[in-house]
């Protein structure tokens, strides 16, 4: 079975919603009938991790009328602190709030509509929720809505204005825009196409410890784009990424180990940051865990784990998980021999043009494996793959050209 491991890519990432910075003052100073004074309260239970009276702390300022505290109880409301768990009701808080005009608040109700949270899913009206709160300056809502502009998500896509947003940020010292300037300069999106430009403004991110910027940092050593191919270094970027939990350098990282490129060849090294990488449930590493299951890298040979990492990655589309999990039942590896599934797997990785995927399809409709048998579809399947190059499929297309299919 052929092993392949994923190519690095780049990524521009939303940032999760943050909570809004909680007053800190002298807590012993306090008096219950000053608004300040519940805001440190709050504060102090919620160092002491006692979110239930945090909470109803915030309660009382909300239904008072104050923005700052509505805004936080739709933060609880969403993280499930100091109260069940409830989008719908954290968007009813983040609305009176945004309503009164709080920036946070717009940010926030503007990612709940983006992820179609407590709400149906709506690009549009999320942009106009980043765009009143970046209008007041807010800066997480800025760099969304220059991801929205660079994306096209629910507004025209314009890559220009993505970039402006992203250079304004950036220049004021946000690691994030700094990474994602760096991210329209090595794709030429809005701005001529620069690697030593993305370099600068990569470095100047990861320097700071912006995990997504190391990731980019690594990939362009790995690349060698704007600066000279050094695996070395490729190899420190991506594990300073890893380190803080970035799925993308960890399965990276884990390439790098498992090549031995810029790093002694480790197997079992290869394999754990694989795993780390999987159970965050990137697709590309879990199809690579699959294959060192399936091959015994770096981990005792088990076809059942191979079995179970693959069908995660096929699941989320991976053409390689997909083809792999077709031959493991077509074989009868783990699982018991079924042709008909073995059909449909090898159908979808076909489908996305994964050569050998399509000759086993070919194969499987010459012979009538899991699906009636029929030669001239066969000889379609034999073409696919035979015009990707792939010799076997050639001669089978031939083959039954001659015969008159």
């Amino acid at each position: 079975m052929k092993k392949r491991f994923i190519a690095l890519a780049f990524i521009i990432g939303f940032s999760s919603l943050t909570n809004v910075a909680l007053a800190e003052t002298d807590y012993q100073k306090a008096e219950k009938v000053n608004t300040k004074a519940q805001f440190d309260i709050a504060m102090n239970y919620y160092n002491k991790q006692n979110y239930k009276k945090v909470f109803q702390v915030f309660q009382k300022l909300a239904i008072q009328g104050d923005m700052e505290a509505q805004n936080n109880i739709g933060i609880m409301y969403r993280d499930g602190e100091g109260i069940k768990q409830d989008y719908k009701k954290a968007m009813k808080w983040f609305e009176k709030s945004a309503n009164q005009g709080f920036a946070q608040a717009q940010y926030n109700l503007g990612v709940m509509y983006y992820e179609g949270q407590g709400v149906k899913q709506d690009y549009k009206t999320a942009v106009e929720w980043y765009q009143k709160s970046a209008n007041q300056g807010d800066g997480m809502a800025q760099n969304n809505l220059g991801v929205m502009y660079e994306k096209g998500y629910g507004i025209k896509q314009d890559y220009k204005k993505a970039f402006h947003l992203f250079q304004k940020l950036a220049n004021q010292g946000d690691l994030e825009a700094q990474n994602n300037i760096g991210v329209m300069y090595r794709d030429g999106k809005g701005i001529k196409q620069s690697y030593k430009k993305a370099m600068k403004w990569f470095e100047k991110s990861a320097n700071k410890g912006f995990s997504q910027a190391q990731y980019n940092m690594g990939v362009m050593y790995y690349e060698g784009q704007g600066v000279k191919q050094d695996y070395k270094t490729a190899v420190e970027w991506y594990q300073k990424s890893a380190n803080q939990g970035f799925a993308n350098a960890q399965n990276n990282l884990g390439m790098m180990y498992n090549k031995g490129y810029g790093i002694k060849q480790d197997y079992k090294k290869s394999f754990e940051w694989f795993e780390k990488s999987a159970k965050q449930g990137l697709v590309e590493a879990q199809y690579n865990l699959g294959s060192m299951y399936y091959i015994g890298q770096g981990v005792q040979q088990n076809y059942k784990k191979a079995f179970e990492w693959y069908q995660k990655s096929a699941k989320q589309g991976n053409f390689n998980a997909q083809y792999n999990l077709g031959s493991m039942y077509y074989q009868g590896q783990s699982v018991r021999k079924d042709y008909k599934k073995a059909f449909q797997w090898f159908e979808k990785s076909a489908n996305q043009g994964y050569t050998q995927a399509q000759y086993n399809l070919g194969a499987m409709y010459e012979n009538g494996y899991g699906i009636g048998k029929n030669k001239y579809t066969a000889k379609k399947w034999y073409k696919k793959s035979c015009d990707n190059d792939y010799q076997m499929g050639c001669y089978h297309y031939y083959k039954l050209n001659q015969l008159g299919y």
